[in-house]
């Protein structure tokens, strides 16, 4: 076995660097994150608020260490000086892409690209970074579960904002989900549990079938439609070892099998 993301070798041994759930996913071992702060990656598609707008970009939480900029010619619009307040004001969500991440550590993102634009409406609930790959599933079969079975719309960022818009009781349930994804997101069998919640709590005669397709894009010049629900893909899994906090779980991985343990 080779030392993957949340492990280190010493003199022929594997070491945990951070606390969580051990993956063994041949050739590689590695460590899934309980908890910890967002640590922006190049590729990243987040979810962040607006906090400030200047002249020519608008300052953006994203939840990471240190507050984002998104410059004006990130974006699909043409601004010119000083126009910036009349596209995106404070309080406003967007979904966009880390670009780089500069030794200063200054975050450069972008508005530009496939699934990337402003969210308009909906609400905010954060779960822990290391969370999101169970939130989506394997293949997207969680988010696909949720966003069925509660006829919302969820954008889930890499950073552990999940952005939600639909009914109040539907949000509502959309809610409970994630706390039990938080809660018991390291144990086995959470896809069924989420499934017997949801169909605990439907109303009869519910349906959501029209909202059981998941998008793989947005278009990027504004929010979704109210007929579309749009779930943010994560970035595509790397073999490097991770530094502690990433989250670099397998992407929509399986519920931890036998022999997964602390």
């Amino acid at each position: 076995m080779r030392p993957g993301p949340g492990t280190y070798r010493v003199d022929g041994r594997i070491y945990a660097s951070i606390l969580g759930l051990l993956q063994r996913r041949p050739p590689l071992v590695r460590i899934v994150p309980l908890s910890g702060r967002y640590i922006p990656k190049p590729r990243d598609v987040v979810v962040g608020t607006v906090t400030d707008v200047q002249g020519t970009f608008w300052l953006l939480d994203i939840g990471a260490p240190r507050w984002t900029p998104l410059h004006m010619t990130g974006t699909p619009w043409k601004i010119d000086f000083g126009e910036t307040e009349q596209y995106l004001h404070v309080g406003d969500a967007v979904v966009v892409a880390v670009e780089s991440i500069e030794a200063t550590g200054r975050i450069g993102v972008t508005m530009l690209g496939e699934g990337l634009g402003k969210l308009e409406g909906g609400t905010i609930a954060t779960i822990s970074p290391a969370k999101v790959p169970r939130v989506i599933g394997r293949s997207g079969s969680m988010i696909r579960t949720i966003t069925t079975l509660t006829g919302c719309k969820v954008v889930v960022g890499q950073n552990g904002r999940v952005w939600v818009d639909g009914p109040a009781e539907g949000i509502i349930r959309v809610r409970e989900c994630l706390r039990l994804i938080e809660e018991e997101g390291q144990r086995s069998g959470l896809t069924e549990r989420i499934q017997a919640y949801l169909d605990s709590t439907s109303s009869p005669g519910s349906t959501h079938e029209h909202r059981s397709h998941v998008l793989e894009e947005i278009p990027h010049t504004s929010g979704p439609s109210r007929e579309e629900e749009v779930r943010v893909p994560p970035p595509a899994d790397d073999t490097e070892p991770a530094r502690p906090g990433e989250g670099s779980e397998e992407e929509g991985g399986p519920d931890p099998a036998p022999g997964d343990d602390y």
